[in-house]
């Protein structure tokens, strides 16, 4: 039985490699998150990074392994601390390179709370560069059936490769 990675299923997902890229020319600036419409208070902190590898059935029965990465940002104000500069941020994730085995192509999921609300789980956006600080924009990380999306990218790699009308019943273009 061949397990299926599931790594590339969502496109709008950036890995830590990519982020942490984007960031080391922008290293003095301020790295400011934004989720739920909102942006991170400048006392933001990251309390913890964690790595795991999973494995699973998704809901056809296929076999699932992927890697994924754990970036737990707790939205806080303290003080007059300012948002955490991008070369900080990239300085603590390479420190937990000394200790945690990083895989940079990992999916990566930011856990966001404010200490009184629940933790909930984001994606994060390819970071962009504007106004002296860079900005991330968080999004929901919604439950998907790994099945189904499979097939809806099939699909939609083959309607992108179709460039006349459809043949009957051969399922692509003329």
């Amino acid at each position: 039985m061949n397990v299926i990675d599931n790594s590339k299923v969502h496109a709008e997902d950036i890995n830590l490699g990519l982020l942490l890229t984007a960031l080391a020319g922008d290293k003095d600036a301020p790295l400011v998150f934004y989720y739920d419409g909102r942006r991170v208070k400048p006392g933001y902190h990251i309390t913890e990074v964690k790595a795991g590898q999973f494995s699973g059935l998704d809901c056809g029965a296929n076999p699932e392994a992927w890697t994924e990465i754990f970036i737990q940002l707790l939205d806080i104000e303290e003080g007059d601390r300012t948002h955490l500069p991008a070369g900080r941020f990239y300085s603590i994730i390479r420190k937990v390179t000394e200790h945690v085995q990083l895989d940079g192509s990992a999916k990566l999921t930011f856990e966001v709370s404010d200490g009184v609300g629940p933790m909930q789980l984001y994606c994060a956006a390819m970071p962009v560069s504007r106004a002296g600080a860079v900005h991330v924009e968080l999004s929901p990380r919604p439950a998907s059936c790994k099945p189904r999306d499979r097939w809806l990218a099939e699909e939609n790699k083959r309607a992108a490769a179709c460039c006349g009308p459809p043949v009957a019943g051969s399922g692509c273009c003329a």
